[in-house]
């Protein structure tokens, strides 16, 4: 099964999500860059942070088409059971990237919280964020709030056995030109999991507290700044949206800008706009018309 997150860097791509950063007189963190950093170490100073070694990661993708291992990036640190500002020495940054990787992390709250924790005071944060109505995710339910609280009271450091079943009964092969043009009927897509791999990998992880890296929240853009809303409100996150660039026709992914906020207020504001002008498009209705509703 092939992860969204394994599309090339195109300088479109590296433009929405890069533009405004100084990287050439700033330090950075790049988070899961695999074999595709949107910071090379030519661009600037960055650190980059994954779940395992350079040499684990080329094991895990040695049979991956997507990957080239030979062009792994040299992994800095490991971020997995020790905190991240732990597994960069206390260090702080000026930006974090991370592409493709919000939704693989088991708890929510605690991974922004310590995002957070190494950034400077006008940090920010440039997210690429695959919007699940035209990915493998295609069938599945949108993330609750209530779902991202439990992972976050149970400080979740593997993806708990909800997610994982909740993943595997729904992971379908979708593509995404078609998802854009009609609404695909389920009895046509191909699942990637049966039921009994959905209660296998789940009893796996009760077991063995076993990693299965598995997407464990679904987002579009307004389900995302709803939910970034809701944790603000409540005073779980600090971060601001600084901008957003929405999901484009034929593409499977939306760009989000986090900086940290002074006033909750105002970064309660910023994810209400984010919400507002999200095009929430559906399957077979022409993208101009939803853009021309929304006088976009």
């Amino acid at each position: 099964m092939s992860d969204p997150s394994l599309t090339y860097v195109g300088d479109k791509r590296k433009q929405k999500l890069l533009s405004g950063l100084d990287i050439r007189n700033s330090t950075g963190l790049e988070i899961g860059a695999l074999c595709r950093p949107f910071v090379s170490r030519t661009d600037g100073n960055v650190i980059y942070v994954d779940h395992a070694t350079t040499d684990a990661l080329k094991v895990k993708y040695a049979a991956d088409p997507n990957v080239v291992v030979d062009k792994l990036v040299d992994v800095d640190a490991v971020w997995g059971e020790c905190t991240l500002s732990e597994s960069i020495s206390g260090r702080t940054v000026d930006y974090i990237v991370a592409s493709h990787v919000i939704e693989h992390v088991p708890d929510l709250v605690t991974w922004l919280q310590e995002l957070k924790s190494v950034l400077k005071d006008n940090g920010q944060v440039r997210l690429v964020v695959p919007d699940k109505r035209f990915t493998f995710d295609y069938l599945r339910a949108e993330s609750r709030l209530s779902d991202v609280l439990d992972a976050f009271v149970r400080r979740a450091r593997v993806p708990q056995p909800h997610s994982i079943i909740d993943f595997a009964l729904g992971a379908s092969e979708v593509n995404c030109a078609e998802a854009w043009k009609k609404v695909i009927p389920e009895e046509q897509l191909r699942r990637h999991f049966t039921f009994s791999d959905a209660l296998g990998l789940s009893r796996d992880v009760i077991a063995n507290g076993t990693y299965h890296d598995v997407h464990c929240w679904t987002f579009t853009p307004q389900s995302f700044a709803r939910i970034m809303r809701e944790l603000v409100q409540h005073d779980l996150i600090n971060f601001s949206c600084q901008h957003f660039q929405d999901t484009e026709p034929d593409t499977l992914e939306f760009f989000v800008g986090l900086k940290l906020f002074d006033g909750r207020d105002a970064a309660v504001n910023s994810w209400r706009e984010m919400e507002s002008r999200a095009s929430d498009a559906v399957p077979g209705k022409p993208f101009w018309k939803i853009r021309r509703a929304l006088g976009l």
